[in-house]
């Protein structure tokens, strides 16, 4: 049976994790199928970027999500996007919908550079 689970990347008492689709009998940071998302609960807020189209594609061929992916599937939105999903409506529309609530949101989450001005080498005001 697949899950979509999370596989703990990143340092020593750093850890960030990515979201994977893997066999429920492969070990948490073992062999996996394919890597659908990142979660970092380390920043402030947690970022989470998620792969909506093969979240669903995963989703609607009975891949089941842990615990843990179920709370980061739900704040997202994914999982009531399934539930449309599964009801009729069409994947194209559901996963336009889904790019349109993230960069609604990823200001706020994910500070752009734009903020930030270039310094090239040759602005030296000494």
């Amino acid at each position: 049976m697949l899950r979509i689970r999370l596989r703990r990347v990143g340092g020593k008492k750093q850890p960030s994790y990515r979201i994977v689709v893997a066999e429920s009998t492969s070990p948490r940071d073992g062999k996996f199928v394919e890597i659908v998302g990142f979660h970092n609960p380390r920043t402030e807020p947690e970022t989470v970027q998620i792969k909506e189209e093969r979240v669903l594609h995963w989703l609607s061929v009975g891949a089941q999500p842990s615990d843990a992916v179920t709370r980061l599937l739900k704040n997202a939105g994914t999982l009531a996007r399934f539930e449309r999903m599964k009801a009729g409506e069409p994947l194209e529309a559901l996963v336009e919908e889904a790019k349109a609530v993230e960069q609604t949101i990823s200001p706020k989450t994910n500070p752009t550079t734009q903020d930030v001005e270039p310094v090239t080498e040759g602005d030296d005001s000494e």
